[in-house]
């Protein structure tokens, strides 16, 4: 494989790290705004086997954060989308690309396999709490995205044990559903300490006025999503922090 793409990388995670991604199989589970750029960085890092999911395509209210969605795109598939521009940045990477809504027993299959790291960037809680729950029982590592909406400070995203999260509406009902399924710790969870903003709330039409999803800002879905592949790449390389005292060696 022609790596020499991948040299400033290399200078960050060395030969060997870049051997190890090559070697690695991540899937990447919705390919919307936290998604799309998960699986990017995955790809322009060196991952050389992807796995992409997403069912659905294109719409004009995707615009403002996702990736593939541009005014030429409206209408088309996400994954067959993704799948054109990963290979375009590395011509070599292996990409499995599902792009139809999966039921639960084909999300059972799928998630069941052995990946190096499983990226959740499901943004529905049923289908996630399903995929979570199968991958989990798998035993695949596992990073899932919290919710994105209604925030906009950057600063605020952390990565704890998904039984440390707080103030996130979707991650505390993730926490309650998995903990009904005995599942009360074991999966990295990226999500923000800010409270979400009410009043960006989106309603659907109808009597019940029911809420339906929160506002987004371009930039915050994007930090959540290569910050789920932060964690995939450091763990797949084995990354440890520089102290201060080999720094102070070299």
């Amino acid at each position: 494989m022609n790596t020499k793409w991948m040299e400033r990388t290399a200078l960050m995670i060395g030969d060997t790290g870049i051997n190890k991604l090559i070697k690695a199989h991540v899937l990447v589970m919705g390919l919307g705004g936290v998604g799309s750029y998960a699986a990017e960085a995955l790809a322009r890092t060196g991952v050389g086997t992807l796995t992409i999911v997403d069912g659905d395509v294109v719409d004009p209210t995707n615009r403002n954060r996702q990736l593939q969605a541009l005014s030429s795109t409206h209408g088309q598939s996400k994954a067959q989308l993704m799948l054109q521009r990963l290979t375009d940045i590395n011509p070599e990477i292996k990409i499995n690309c599902i792009n139809v809504f999966q039921d639960p027993t084909e999300v059972q299959i799928l998630v069941s396999k052995q990946y190096d790291y499983v990226v959740d960037a499901i943004d529905s809680i049923s289908p996630k709490l399903f995929a979570l729950k199968a991958a989990f029982e798998a035993g695949n590592k596992i990073v899932s995205s919290m919710g994105a909406g209604g925030k906009m400070d950057p600063t605020k995203v952390r990565v704890v044990d998904i039984s440390k999260t707080n103030i996130c509406p979707l991650a505390h009902q993730i926490r309650k559903k998995l903990r009904e399924h005995n599942i009360s710790k074991g999966i990295k969870a990226v999500y923000s300490e800010e409270l979400p903003m009410r009043e960006s709330i989106m309603h659907t039409d109808g009597s019940n006025y029911k809420k339906s999803a929160y506002g987004t800002i371009s930039y915050l879905p994007a930090v959540f999503g290569l910050t789920c592949a932060s964690v995939v790449i450091r763990d797949l390389v084995d990354w440890q922090p520089i102290t201060a005292q080999q720094n102070a060696r070299k």
